[in-house]
């Protein structure tokens, strides 16, 4: 599947967030903790806020990259999740709407007091599942 999404650059701020995820959970791939973060906003209820996020770090990655053998899952969710929004999947939306989660879902990630190892990726995502 074709993806309108070529290559994602991250905030310098979230760029420091995916350093402290890969010291606890250590997880080393960019593109990993990318995936986990971008789920974690996808489980939220409510849309993401729409605003501006700097590409002002050196962390960028192609949407392959990203996604790698779940590129196409991931991007169908993403046009879900816009769909449920009441939100467009044209282009520009689809790329809006993925650089509000992933950086929503990063923030997510490190503010959390309970992530210090890679069990507790697990243990939230397997919670959400239960609940």
């Amino acid at each position: 599947m074709e993806s309108p999404i070529e290559r994602i650059k991250i905030s310098q701020t979230a760029k420091e967030q995916l350093i402290k995820l890969k010291r606890h959970t250590k997880i080393e791939q960019w593109n990993i903790l990318c995936r986990w973060a971008f789920c974690r906003s996808l489980a939220e209820p409510a849309a993401p806020t729409p605003v501006p996020i700097p590409q002002d770090s050196n962390v960028e990655l192609t949407w392959r990259v990203f996604g790698g053998e779940m590129a196409d899952i991931l991007l169908l969710a993403l046009k879900q999740r816009c769909h449920n929004d009441g939100l467009d999947t044209d282009k520009e939306t689809l790329i809006t709407q993925f650089r509000l989660h992933l950086h929503r879902g990063i923030g997510y990630l490190a503010g959390d007091p309970n992530m210090k190892r890679i069990e507790d990726l697990i243990e939230l995502a397997t919670k959400k599942v239960k609940s």
